[in-house]
């Protein structure tokens, strides 16, 4: 039998965080973007708001993600390939041209690098003449997962979690409305985890960097209601529509248990959701706009804040207009044409849910429980623990439909000869163009101003002192991605896995 539930807006906040959710407002629709240089993304932006998202959300390139400049030797042939290339604050600049930040809510999609560019976004808001500290979106800077599931880091866990919890600590007086984390299970899942493990490993991810602010002298309500997450939304629809209201409940519980958070807004977990890329095929493309609607449909019967919505060509390449208006559509059908938004929870009460929800929530447990015997989420890490439940899912999941026992439609069950679809290339000339923008930038600043500034942030490294004002002071004097990430390199060093 299951508990009885609290209505929407109380807590544990079960069935939803505010008590009318999209009754009172819809959640963001924000479409994921950014390729080759800031000019081309800066248009692809624009267009997305003339079609209706109600947010932004950037993606960077391989090199940026990694705190290299655009014209590394390592960086050849990956500028501006899954993401745009930012290595200055002038990219910033031109990536947000005539796009009013102060009325733009923004997520940018960046971890080992994120303070870096969370510093260009400020300086670029504040010369439109936004105020900062209205300033609204969210910064990823979850660099815990990128150890277990993506691998653009650089600094060693404890140094990194430094960083983090710097950005924490600056952004709370500077830019109160700003989210400074989004701790993602979404790459945990991409990554071959199952839905359980999705949640257990994020909030063993949360656990780890509330204790490391709460270890730097942080009180807890100073920084938790600015905490945001990250998830999946995959396959299987009633899972996954009771996963994030599991979530919901197991966060307020930990926050309000465990840290002794008294600030309503500590206890409400708000999260984005993107569908899932790992479903997406190359085979019969058009399919994916089926599984990405019902994907699509559970995050919001789930009650996230803010979606985003893939589209059908992205196993192919980087999306075409064409389908990134798609997507978009998608999820405008599901808030205009489906009259699920005029009930706060309306998948609460069923016993399916209800007791999904409740099974989850004791796996989430059990799993919580093993990572602290082994010595916490660090630990766990640095061991290869969690990598390795990971690994053992996503084996068992292809082995899985490789034998026919779950099925893929158009890939192991009702395949046929695919026709032609069009995918979007970036055009190569881009990276030309973005190198000598750089070059250009290297010129025209004063390099005795950027070295005495990143001479600056050197001693601040190897203080004790925040790291962002220095950061900030840096990168306001044109000071690169890379300049600024080899300065931390030489304090910090740089992780390998063992």
């Amino acid at each position: 039998m299951s508990r009885p539930q609290a209505p929407p807006g109380e807590y544990p906040f079960t069935r939803g965080i505010y008590p009318d959710m999209y009754r009172r407002r819809l959640w963001t629709m924000r479409q994921y973007a950014g390729f080759g240089t800031a000019e081309e993304s800066n248009r692809r932006y624009r267009y997305l708001l003339s079609q209706g998202t109600t947010g932004l959300s950037v993606a960077f390139d391989l090199p940026t993600q990694m705190g290299l400049d655009s014209d590394h030797p390592m960086a050849l042939g990956e500028v501006g390939r899954v993401g745009v290339a930012i290595s200055s604050l002038a990219d910033m600049e031109r990536l947000f041209y005539e796009i009013p930040l102060g009325r733009v809510s923004t997520s940018m999609t960046i971890n080992a690098t994120a303070a870096i560019l969370l510093a260009y976004y400020a300086l670029v808001a504040e010369r439109q003449g936004a105020d900062r500290r209205k300033l609204a979106g969210t910064v990823q800077n979850d660099i815990l997962k990128e150890y277990v599931a993506r691998g653009t880091y650089i600094y060693p866990p404890r140094a990194a979690m430094r960083i983090v919890t710097d950005s924490f600590a600056w952004a709370g007086v500077e830019m109160p409305e700003w989210n400074t984390i989004s701790i993602s299970g979404y790459h945990i899942r991409e990554a071959g985890s199952t839905a359980v493990q999705e949640l257990a490993f994020t909030f063993a991810n949360a656990i780890a960097y509330v204790e490391a602010a709460l270890s730097a002298g942080l009180p807890i309500d100073s920084f938790a209601p600015r905490l945001s997450f990250f998830f999946n939304a995959h396959n299987d629809f009633l899972e996954e529509i009771a996963k994030f209201r599991a979530a919901r409940r197991i966060y307020a519980t930990l926050m309000r248990e465990r840290f002794g958070a008294r600030d309503p807004r500590s206890l409400m977990l708000r999260f984005h959701v993107q569908t899932a890329g790992s479903t997406l095929t190359a085979q019969q493309p058009d399919v994916n706009i089926v599984r990405t609607a019902f994907q699509a449909l559970a995050a919001v019967l789930g009650g996230c804040q803010s979606l985003h919505t893939n589209s059908r060509d992205e196993a192919l390449g980087l999306p075409t207009e064409d389908s990134a208006r798609i997507a978009l559509r998608t999820q405008q059908i599901i808030a205009h044409e489906t009259g699920i938004v005029n009930t706060a929870d309306p998948a609460g009460g069923s016993q399916c849910i209800e007791a999904l929800t409740d099974s989850l929530e004791q796996g989430v447990h059990e799993i919580l429980r093993e990572i602290e015997g082994t010595g916490g989420t660090l630990r766990a890490i640095e061991t290869g623990w969690i990598q390795a439940r990971i690994q053992n899912s996503a084996y068992d999941y292809q082995r899985a439909v490789e034998s026919g026992e779950r099925i893929v439609v158009g890939v192991n069950r009702f395949a046929q000869t695919a026709a032609a679809t069009p995918v979007f290339r970036v055009d190569p000339t881009l990276e030309r163009a973005q190198v000598e923008r750089l070059r250009e930038v290297r010129a025209s600043r004063s390099a005795v101003e950027v070295t005495r500034r990143l001479d600056s942030l050197e001693q601040a490294a190897r203080g004790n002192t925040n790291l962002m004002p220095a950061i900030l002071d840096a990168a306001a004097a044109y000071a690169t991605v890379a300049e600024i990430s080899d300065t931390l390199r030489r304090v910090f060093g740089e992780f390998t896995q063992s």
